[in-house]
């Protein structure tokens, strides 16, 4: 029979949890690879295994590889600040590209498929259609997006030269429930935490920037759907909202009247970004199923629970 073992590098961060929830509900065994510098091992499933390492050790990464001989690997794993990327391209490139090359190489001893997350407004650039279809030559304004771009081409190369049905999937704007506040998080995190606690939230570019959202269940599903199915799809809502509307629709969910803080956008970040889904429609059978509305709300109420939670953890000690 063969191996139902699936790798989730990154497997113990807010997307990469809920990929081990779903794989571990269709059956498979499942082996967390993270360094937990950014992830938490309270959000992995008790089912799963957890190594703790970092994919540019390319030695301990092929014995985790090796012990768990998996079927499919999902490369969630990276370096995905934006403006930590313009402070430290090198580190960035380090884990990006060295540390995909790493999971490619480790993958390619089990004839392991690898369905690897990568960017898609930071890839595409400002010029770009909206909304935006793979065939779209990148021009990435960042070091994150030019790392990503880097990664994606030895993706399609290792699955040129090996036959191996490697897979890219291109994100919108991920969001959901187990996304950290703290840090370089995506913006509804970061204001429901700020709306919970009364502060306001300060809105870069003034508000005006658009994105398009996605749920992180719905990404989920998205990558499970593309194992044994090669290519690059993006994966989105496929609808541009614009900053205060997420602003607009989380201070709806919380139920509070707070004035933002408007301010320029950061160095690296696009004004406009949407892209277009439809090829994992065509593909994939698959479709964004969470509206922004529905979504935005379940979401705080979701994340609420768990700054309620961990203060009441805090105020124990």
């Amino acid at each position: 029979m063969a191996s139902r073992t699936a790798i989730v590098t990154g497997g113990a961060g807010f997307i990469g949890s809920h990929v081990v929830d779903m794989l571990i509900a269709d059956g498979f065994e499942v082996v967390v690879v993270d360094d937990l510098s950014t992830g938490d091992a309270a959000r992995v499933a008790d089912e799963a295994a957890v190594e703790v390492l970092d994919i540019t050790d390319s030695a301990l990464l092929d014995r985790a590889f090796d012990a768990a001989a998996p079927s499919v690997v999902f490369h969630l794993a990276a370096q995905a600040s934006v403006t930590v990327s313009v402070k430290t391209p090198q580190r960035d490139c380090r884990v990006n590209v060295e540390g995909t090359l790493n999971v490619l190489q480790a993958a390619t001893r089990h004839q392991a498929q690898v369905i690897v997350t990568s960017t898609g407004g930071a890839l595409y650039g400002d010029r770009a259609p909206i909304p935006t279809p793979e065939t779209w030559i990148p021009a990435p304004i960042s070091p994150y997006g030019a790392s990503k771009w880097a990664a994606e081409a030895y993706i399609v190369t290792w699955r040129e030269s090996t036959g191996i049905p490697h897979t890219v999937c291109r994100l919108g704007n991920v969001y959901g429930p187990r996304q950290n506040p703290h840090g370089e998080a995506g913006v509804v995190a970061i204001f429901s935490h700020q709306l919970w606690r009364g502060e306001a939230p300060t809105l870069f570019g003034f508000g005006k920037p658009t994105r398009d959202y996605v749920h992180v269940h719905d990404v989920a599903r998205a990558l499970l759907s593309a194992q044994g199915t090669p290519g690059t799809f993006n994966i989105s809502g496929g609808r541009e909202a614009t900053v205060q509307d997420v602003f607009d629709g989380l201070q709806e969910a919380a139920g509070t009247d707070l004035e933002p803080v408007l301010a320029p956008l950061r160095e690296g970040e696009l004004e406009r970004s949407c892209i277009d889904p439809g090829s994992a429609a065509r593909e994939l059978g698959w479709h964004a199923d969470i509206g922004l509305r529905d979504g935005l709300r379940d979401t705080y109420r979701a994340l609420v629970a768990t700054f309620e939670s961990a203060a009441g953890a805090s105020d124990a000690r």
